[in-house]
């Protein structure tokens, strides 16, 4: 089984900070790391290639220092990496990103499954798998959390959607996007990790799509049909809180008490 995963390198969401004044997120303030997410979709497919045999290819759109994700991934299990970069990718919106990652695999050319994780930490807009699908004119499900069974046309797989629980078959060549739910990401050895290091990752630009018709008004900011105004930070705030841990009904007295004086009863 050919697999494709989409990795996205993003910054470590508990460390990064805001720029207020752009209102943007500051990249440069965390070290960047795997989406969390998209570490299930390439366990993912490593458990597939266990089962079945194939070819895992790992493909991220992002700055050249993204080769180190990249290499990340072929030390958890995938065989290659392939980095778009180019200054014109830049700005990037969900349409713009999944437009060039799709291109990216039409130029692969034949593969049986692409592999998301089902968002990313730091957009959590859940767009990319499914609008890419679109893009490659592929059937897609998303939000898998189990996968059931391998036939010869597919997969079958487990989803939840509008808070109900699904079985369905997605045929090849496919797509699915996976949850957190579906596996847990084992840790690369310390000797995939040094053989990694010496990956050699594939870069591709734009001029590299030229076959494919691609102008610099389809992918970056200019491609882009949704723009971010600005990013709010709510302000830090402090609360006086008690607890009661003896008297409950001392302590439902004084919360009655507090509720009429805030006049919430």
């Amino acid at each position: 089984m050919d697999i494709i995963v989409l990795v996205k390198e993003v910054p470590d969401m508990e460390k990064v900070k805001f720029d207020r004044e752009r209102g943007v997120i500051d990249r440069s303030s965390a070290s960047a790391q795997i989406n969390p997410f998209d570490l299930n979709a390439l366990q993912t497919a490593v458990d597939l290639k266990e089962e079945v045999g194939g070819n895992i290819t790992a493909i991220s759109m992002g700055p050249p220092s993204a080769e180190d994700s990249l290499k990340e991934a072929i030390a958890r299990g995938a065989d290659e990496g392939i980095l778009l970069t180019d200054t014109s990718f830049a700005g990037a919106d969900t349409w713009a990103t999944s437009f060039i990652l799709s291109q990216a695999v039409k130029k692969i050319g034949d593969f049986d499954l692409v592999i998301c994780g089902e968002m990313s930490v730091d957009g959590d807009t859940a767009q990319v798998g499914p609008q890419a699908a679109e893009f490659l004119d592929i059937p897609h499900v998303a939000f898998v959390w189990d996968i059931e069974e391998i036939v010869d046309e597919g997969l079958v797989v487990c989803t939840d959607m509008w808070s109900s629980s699904y079985r369905q078959q997605v045929n090849f060549p496919g797509m699915i996007t996976v949850t957190k739910d579906i596996n847990t990401p084992q840790l690369p050895s310390l000797q995939d990790k040094m053989k990694a290091k010496k990956a050699e990752i594939t870069t591709w630009g734009l001029d590299d799509f030229a076959e494919l018709d691609i102008e610099d008004d389809d992918v970056g900011l200019s491609g882009s049909y949704t723009k971010v105004k600005n990013i709010v930070v709510p302000p830090e705030t402090s609360r006086d809180s008690k607890i009661w841990d003896d008297d409950y009904q001392e302590g439902l007295d004084e919360l009655i008490e507090l509720l009429a004086e805030k006049r919430r009863l």
